[in-house]
């Protein structure tokens, strides 16, 4: 009898302590999940992430609603009718900023008209910013919001919510939080999503928008929603696709504007959607040409046409003087045939033209990769890494110390070895790595064709990189494949002798200068002191290889682990040194610091605007700007008709420039555009500018008389 009470006790004690357990529990989730207010047709309340305030300065918190079937609520731009939920935080403590963001809404159409919201259940992520970190957080919130359904009904309701300032965890709500925080839309990268242009025009009263947008993937059913000046409200989309179904022009009708379109434009809100892809930007409507062609191709240019491009300036990029840094390499691939049997010198011309094939496939797996991984990409990005101008810089002093006879092949290291195999012009492998070296290093800067080969390229999918970028190499390697068909070209020429003693010395000599031009580069990278820094181990370097030759030298083979060391610690260098936030003066040389913004107002006050996209590793870009740009004849004209001028500076990494780029369809420089009250959209620029392109471009977008220079 004891011993069936004593279990009966123990049952009973342990259901009683569930019991305590399950209504803590309880407690404990109504602390963190709010009350519900409910009405007739909705029930909403505050939701938690996390259970206690912890050491988070910021914590996520959800305005969740659940609608009766039928009924809706609205996004934060309704549309034609309607308001979006608002919230009054003033009696909220420990709050220091609250700030709500928007899922991907859904589009409502009904007799005509357009309204933009939400149906059944909807959270709506909210980043609470507390005064005092590890204090508790007392949220409360009235709300007033609009429900619909054959018709509407507004409601007023309270919203509170406990925080306590125990330890951060995570909460049962923090997933339906993040779930509805992943619908909200950003830049559009990981979808593969990107707006091309925004064009604008008045008609009568109403507005007449065109949007042009490109996807890596076929648009399956676009739509889009926009927000502009207080008051207006916009019409569902009529969508025209491409074939391929990679482009699509979107023409919007809109109302409620007060004032005329004028040459600065109207700035807007877009949010672009297709299914689960969406993204959402804000651009600035320019006046143009609404109407839609009829048929749509990328560019206006069909693949066949593309890959012409392609071939053609891939040849045309031998001719660029980003190209000049390594014409010393060409040169002494050249001459170190002379008097070589023809077979030879084909295999060698071949090689050369593979490794340069090799690394614009070696590039096009880069931008495949990076893109994949949401990131930003452009014609020359490898050149904003402070690491790939250190790694350049690196070898480009070891190919120098092979020229001066510093080292030979036979020295025990792998990096030497590649350094003097390139050198060695008997040697297949060094051809290859020749042309593979020569590519990566002169191909920062755009060229004609090119841009426009380039800029299809990288709106398209991995199929067509990997054809645009193969074809380039093609093109680059041109005047290889010639030699090579025509090998008795070289052969005529004499034999190695001890004139290339000096040949290769004033070779070298070059390389030392292009090694030195990417340092000053890297100045802008990593400042002053990471670039001092790289030069001085750079000329370590070229000392301890120097030092080894002299009598009684006792280096010997300690030089190529001593050239190990330095090298591992220059790219370090590049890894680790972090960039100067200091930012460039505003005004340069006549120049003004790059400000999308201000180019409309100035357009619209009748002013001309020149734009400069330019970075100090683009010498193409460098070639412009001293022969042209800041040229006195033009830079004087320029200031007399008081144009003016703007450069965007690229050299580092800058999501607006590549934003800017991406707005034409390019995705490298050198880039330059004159905007002007006759030309708002602005005029592109050729990559070569001459005195008179700028002038006549001038002449055109403004008022200003073309003054040809004879």
């Amino acid at each position: 009898m004891n011993k069936v009470s004593g279990q009966i006790i123990r049952s009973l004690t342990l259901g009683l302590l569930s019991a305590i357990g399950w209504i803590a529990a309880t407690g404990a989730a109504s602390a963190v999940g709010g009350e519900w207010s409910r009405n007739d047709h909705v029930e909403m309340r505050l939701v938690s992430g996390v259970s206690g305030v912890g050491h988070l300065m910021s914590i996520p918190i959800g305005l969740q609603f659940r609608m009766k079937p039928g009924w809706k609520l609205y996004w934060r731009t309704p549309g034609n009718a309607g308001f979006p939920p608002r919230t009054d935080w003033s009696l909220s403590e420990n709050v220091a900023k609250i700030e709500m963001e928007w899922p991907l809404p859904k589009r409502f159409s009904i007799f005509g008209l357009e309204t933009i919201g939400y149906e059944n259940e909807v959270i709506l992520p909210i980043n609470v910013a507390v005064t005092k970190v590890g204090q508790p957080v007392q949220l409360d919130a009235d709300i007033d919001y609009l429900t619909c359904k054959e018709i509407c009904i507004p409601y007023s309701a309270t919203a509170k919510l406990s925080i306590g300032s125990g330890p951060m965890a995570a909460t049962e709500f923090a997933f339906e939080i993040e779930k509805y925080r992943a619908r909200v839309p950003g830049d559009g990268e990981r979808y593969g999503l990107r707006i091309q242009n925004l064009k604008v025009r008045s008609k009568g009263d109403a507005v007449e928008f065109r949007l042009v947008a490109s996807s890596l993937k076929p648009f399956h059913a676009p739509d889009v929603f926009l927000e502009g000046p207080e008051g207006s409200y916009f019409g569902k989309p009529v969508i025209k696709l491409s074939e391929d179904g990679n482009t699509a022009i979107l023409k919007i009708s809109g109302e409620g504007f007060e004032k005329p379109v004028t040459a600065a434009g109207i700035p807007i809100t877009v949010t672009l959607v297709d299914g689960e892809r969406m993204m959402e930007a804000r651009l600035i409507g320019k006046p143009g040409d609404v109407s839609s062609p009829s048929s749509i191709t990328t560019n206006g240019y069909s693949l066949s046409i593309i890959l012409l491009f392609a071939l053609v300036g891939g040849l045309i990029l031998n001719l660029m003087p980003c190209v000049l840094p390594v014409l010393s390499l060409k040169l002494l691939n050249v001459v170190g045939q002379g008097g070589q049997n023809p077979n030879h010198v084909r295999r060698g011309f071949i090689a050369s033209a593979a490794g340069i094939v090799f690394s614009f496939l070696l590039i096009a797996g880069g931008i495949i990769v990076v893109r994949s991984a949401g990131v930003a990409i452009g014609w020359g990005m490898h050149f904003q890494q402070p690491v790939f101008l250190v790694v350049m810089s690196l070898i480009l002093t070891l190919f120098a110390c092979n020229l001066f006879g510093l080292f030979e092949l036979s020295l025990p290291s792998r990096l030497m070895g590649i350094a003097g195999s390139a050198g060695n012009s008997h040697s297949l492998s060094g051809q290859f790595m020749m042309g593979a070296f020569a590519t990566l290093l002169a191909t920062p800067c755009s060229a004609p064709f090119l841009g426009t080969a380039v800029g299809f390229a990288l709106s398209r999918g991995p199929t067509e990189i990997w054809g645009i970028f193969f074809v380039l190499g093609i093109g680059l390697a041109l005047p290889y494949l010639a030699v090579a068909a025509f090998p008795r070209l070289v052969t005529q020429l004499p034999k190695p002798g001890n004139w290339m003693k000096w040949l290769r010395f004033i070779l070298a000599m070059a390389l030392i200068g292009t090694a030195v031009w990417l340092v000053t580069v890297l100045s802008v990278q990593l400042g002053i002191e990471g670039a001092v820094s790289v030069a001085a181990l750079l000329a370590l370097i070229v000392a301890i290889l120097a030092l080894r030759h002299l009598p009684d030298s006792r280096l010997g083979q300690h030089a190529s682990k001593a050239t190990w060391v330095l090298s591992i610690a220059a790219v370090f260098v590049g890894l680790f040194v972090t960039p100067p936030t200091t930012s460039v003066s505003t005004r340069v040389g006549g120049w003004e610091k790059f400000d999308e913004a201000a180019i409309s107002r100035h357009v619209s006050g009748g002013k001309t605007v020149v734009i400069d996209v330019t970075a100090d590793w683009c010498l193409t870009c460098q070639v412009n700007k001293k022969f042209v740009l800041n040229s006195a004849p033009l830079a004087e004209w320029l200031a007399e008709k008081k144009v003016i001028r703007m450069e965007a500076d690229w050299t580092r990494f800058d999501q607006e420039i590549s934003d800017y780029l991406a707005r034409f369809g390019r995705y490298g420089i050198p880039f330059n555009v004159v905007y002007g009250p006759n030309t708002p959209e602005g005029i592109p620029l050729p990559e070569l500018l001459t005195d008179a392109i700028v002038r006549t471009a001038v002449g055109k977008a403004g008022s200003a008389q073309i003054l040809i220079k004879k």
